[in-house]
């Protein structure tokens, strides 16, 4: 196999992890996204302002997700467009729930750094 093919192969595994994780994601599964995780994982939220809240850890990172899933029950990550460069990939998204009542959204993106076939890192940027 040439470097070209390499690549290719790499990129392709990595975009199939990232599909794996936003479907679970999406589907509010923190038991489906955990072996997706490396053990020394790390979530960059976005929030509070300006930085972002570092979670480490998997453990830690899906005990996070499951009170956000629980506090966001409606909420939905669309995929918007994926860019992928080896081991790194960066999502555009669009989140869409309601907000009293009324249909709302925030845009921004994840960089993911992918391992050994499982998610190393996720960190959150928002617009605005």
């Amino acid at each position: 196999m040439n470097s070209e093919q390499n690549s290719q192969t790499t990129a392709s595994a990595t975009r199939m992890v990232i599909d794996r994780f936003n479907e679970a994601f999406n589907r509010h599964d923190a038991d489906a996204l955990a072996p997706l995780l490396t053990d020394d994982t790390v979530f960059e939220d976005t929030s509070p302002a300006p930085d972002g809240q570092r979670i480490e850890g998997k453990a830690a990172v899906l005990a996070f997700w499951r009170v956000w899933f629980t506090h966001n029950a409606d909420a939905i990550f669309e995929a918007e467009d994926v860019i992928v460069s080896g081991d790194r990939v960066v999502v555009r998204w669009a989140y869409r729930k309601l907000r009293n009542g009324q249909p709302w959204h925030l845009r921004g993106v994840d960089v993911f750094t992918v391992r050994d076939g499982k998610v190393a890192a996720k960190l959150a940027y928002v617009k605005g």
